[in-house]
């Protein structure tokens, strides 16, 4: 065997990147902007300790494709979080890498204009403009992390992060959200069980040594304090798993596991039954179960866009329509407005009710 193929047999091409601090410096943060984040991390770890008694709300696009309908989602979703502000605590899904079971288009920052050019580079370039003005806008970001050098691009704008469902087995992922500067929800598997994410979030409160590039792009081993805040995130399985008997199944796993009873439930994926319409039903039965007395949710997802549904990937990208999912399919601006709505009128009635009165009692 020639030495040329003992290494890189199967690379058909390699491009360089440019560093973290590089790109990052193209958008540097403004004072401003790195104390607005600092405040939305705060408050959800105060929600996250239940000092903040608030909900969390993450909703937004299952994926972001078309930066300036996003943008316009992120726009009406500041002027409605203001208005639900003293009992929920909105953050927008900013997912721009999407795992796949197989193939598919894998995000923004893979594949930027969705024609397999793989601008790796301008998409990173563009989700963090795209954060860095929803910022400024005054909405806080969540997303997934899945390639592990995507934190030092981006990381430093985001307020909440997931390990997904398909990677939440993954030693790797568990060690980066070890060292994530956010708090981390860690999804249940795919199967449903919650083995994987409670190993996970055991994994990830430790300190860790793991393989990264520092943002002058050079390798490193980082060596991590451990995240004192992730926590798990139900969304569903083989069966959904948000009613009130897998809630109490999940409290008693966090209990025997001996991690804090923090529970975000997943309104989508298995849990609607890919059906996107379900997820109101899903985020309605959590507030009645909140109602009747559960003190270990904090909050939900939905997957949410300005259009209703989803579109396919055929044909030329420039004829896709842009306020709508090319992903999971998600439920439209109006419903969204009334979910969440609702979620505010009953849970300001559960704040008003269960801690104004248990403060009286205190004093």
């Amino acid at each position: 065997m020639p030495a040329t193929k003992l290494k890189n047999a199967n690379i058909a091409s390699t491009a360089l990147l440019d560093t973290p601090r590089e790109i990052n410096q193209e958008s540097p943060l403004t004072s401003d902007l790195i104390n607005k984040i600092q405040g939305y991390r705060q408050s959800i770890e105060h929600i996250l300790d239940d000092e903040d008694h608030r909900l969390l709300a993450i909703v937004g696009p299952c994926s972001i494709h078309n930066l300036a309908a996003a943008e316009e989602y992120a726009r009406k979703l500041k002027i409605l979080s203001d208005e639900i502000s003293d009992s929920v605590c909105v953050l927008m899904r900013v997912y721009f890498e999407k795992p796949r079971t197989t193939l598919g288009w894998k995000g923004l920052i893979n594949d930027p204009y969705m024609n397999d050019t793989f601008f790796i580079g301008e998409g990173i370039r563009m989700a963090r403009q795209f954060l860095k003005t929803i910022a400024e806008i005054g909405v806080p970001a969540a997303t997934e992390v899945l390639d592990p050098l995507m934190p030092q691009y981006i990381g430093d704008l985001i307020s909440w992060s997931a390990i997904g469902a398909r990677t939440v087995e993954s030693q790797t992922h568990r060690e980066i959200a070890s060292g994530l500067s956010t708090p981390v929800g860690l999804k249940n598997a795919t199967d449903g069980t919650l083995t994987a994410a409670l190993n996970g979030i055991k994994t990830a409160m430790g300190p860790h040594h793991f393989l990264g590039v520092t943002d002058d792009g050079l390798p490193a081993v980082f060596s991590t304090t451990g995240n004192p805040y992730p926590h798990l995130v139900l969304r569903g399985g083989k069966k959904p798993n948000y009613n009130a008997e897998s809630i109490r199944f999940s409290e008693k796993a966090l209990r025997l596991a001996k991690v804090p009873e923090q529970i975000i439930v997943d309104c989508s994926h298995a849990n609607a039954n890919k059906q996107a319409e379900r997820q109101c039903m899903v985020a309605r039965d959590l507030i009645s179960q909140i109602e009747n007395g559960n003190r270990s949710i904090r909050g939900f997802m939905l997957e949410s866009n300005l259009e209703w549904g989803n579109q396919p990937m055929i044909g030329d990208p420039k004829e896709l329509k842009p306020g709508i999912s090319v992903t999971d399919a998600c439920i439209d601006w109006k419903t969204t407005e009334e979910i969440l709505r609702e979620v505010h009128k009953r849970y300001k009635t559960v704040i008003e009710e269960r801690f104004t009165s248990y403060a009286g009692a205190e004093r």
